[in-house]
């Protein structure tokens, strides 16, 4: 089907480690976070029902994100002469996915955290009351002097 040396060949067999790559650390990243993330949500809804509904959600828009980001940003339109071409393309490709797969887990986090704190605070009893009257003015007095 193809030539030795055609170029297509090297642009095949690099789309191809790319998928690969790039759907094995989808699915590694996606059910490590699953998993040790449920204990996390947990403690933001202190409902472990609702913790381990909103944690299959967010896996699997996690998994619609990222896969299509993977399948968007696989093509390259440059053309891939030899390996050494095709292995740096391949580096900046797999490192956009993983720069995306950071983002989205932090994204997740810090908003979690805002609303987990956000339900904590509501959750902390109300300080007393400040009081309703001023204080009365003492000046100071000087302390006597010694003779």
């Amino acid at each position: 089907m193809f030539e030795k040396g055609d170029p297509v060949d090297h642009k095949v067999w690099m789309y191809v480690v790319y998928l690969a790559i790039s759907v094995g650390l989808t699915i590694w990243v996606g059910t490590t976070l699953s998993r040790n993330g449920l204990v996390f949500l947990a403690d933001v809804f202190a409902d472990s029902k609702l913790a381990r509904a909103v944690n299959q959600l967010l896996v699997m828009g996690f998994y619609l994100l990222n896969l299509g980001f993977v399948t968007v940003a696989m093509r390259s339109g440059t053309s891939i002469p030899d390996t050494s071409t095709a292995m740096e393309t391949l580096s900046l490709k797999l490192g956009l996915v993983l720069l995306v797969l950071g983002v989205l887990h932090f994204c997740n986090v810090f908003f979690l955290n805002r609303y987990r704190r956000g339900r904590l605070r509501q959750q902390q009893p109300m300080p007393p009351m400040p009081p309703a009257g001023r204080l009365p003015f003492h000046p100071q007095t000087p302390p006597p002097a010694r003779a």
